[in-house]
């Protein structure tokens, strides 16, 4: 007994050792950075304060690219998937080819493509549009064609999840199989869609960072106006990144009630 006794104590005294140790390392470290934290954390905010409007003005140009690309590219991402549903083999072809090709190859050659393309093709000039319209409209298009791919694949694998014993049954009660298509199939399969179109929203949000590269006034690139005119790299970069966390970190908690309570329902 004496002996446990004394291996308990000297456990106890040892985790109190480490204790103390960790302790006092906290403290020699906030001794030796708490100053440096809180003097970044003050350049951070008056930062943010001098150059709010930068940041909402990308806040927004962000947010209206993305929706506005989602929504383009849900329309065609659908007839992206009607054509590779359909039975004329050629439009089939073509459907596969672009889905591949898109989802194979970096959104910023995507992007470059469009943005020089479309550059070499129209003189946007001779239209009385500026370069930062030209720019937002390209950026639009590329991040829409890329999207479209995606949104293809979600609503294939969204109607395949619903058992194809439901199609054969409505067509055996007289149905036609477009009929069955919009009352049976479609209402059960955009359970599975619209999350996946949520998600996809989302991601976009964040993808389109690269369109600061053609000029696009999103977030990124009101970043780098404040990283030359602040004279500071880190902060303006951690504001930006709060920015597209804040968002993202929304409407994924507003997606998770959204389904709970569609759940429910």
């Amino acid at each position: 007994m004496e002996n446990i006794y004394k291996l308990e104590n000297k456990k106890f005294s040892k985790n109190k050792i480490i204790n103390y140790l960790v302790i006092f390392a906290f403290v020699i470290f906030i001794f030796v950075f708490g100053k440096l934290i809180i003097n970044f954390f003050n350049t951070t905010v008056e930062i943010f304060e001098k150059y709010s409007s930068y940041y909402i003005k990308g806040l927004l140009t962000t947010i209206s690219l993305s929706f506005i690309s989602v929504i383009l590219g849900s329309i065609f991402g659908l007839f992206l998937y009607l054509m590779k549903s359909s039975e004329i083999k050629s439009l089939n072809i073509f459907a596969n080819i672009y889905i591949e090709i898109v989802r194979g190859t970096p959104m910023l050659t995507q992007v470059f493509f469009v943005f020089f393309g479309l550059a070499s093709i129209i003189n946007f000039k001779n239209f009385g549009i500026s370069i930062s319209s030209f720019a937002y409209v390209t950026g639009v298009i590329a991040v829409s064609l890329n999207s479209a791919a995606y949104v293809s694949e979600i609503i294939r694998s969204g109607i395949n999840a619903i058992d194809k014993g439901q199609m054969e049954a409505s067509i055996s009660l007289g149905m036609k199989k477009s009929l069955a298509m919009e009352e049976v199939i479609l209402p059960q399969a955009t359970k599975n869609i619209l999350p996946a179109l949520a998600n996809e929203f989302i991601a976009v949000i964040k993808e389109t960072s690269i369109i600061s590269t053609i000029g696009v006034t999103d977030i990124m690139y009101n970043v780098n106006l404040v990283r030359g005119s602040s004279y500071k790299s880190l902060e303006p970069l951690i504001i930006g990144s709060m920015l597209y966390f804040t968002i993202t970190f929304t409407l994924t908690r507003l997606l998770k009630l959204v389904e709970g309570k569609y759940d429910k329902n």
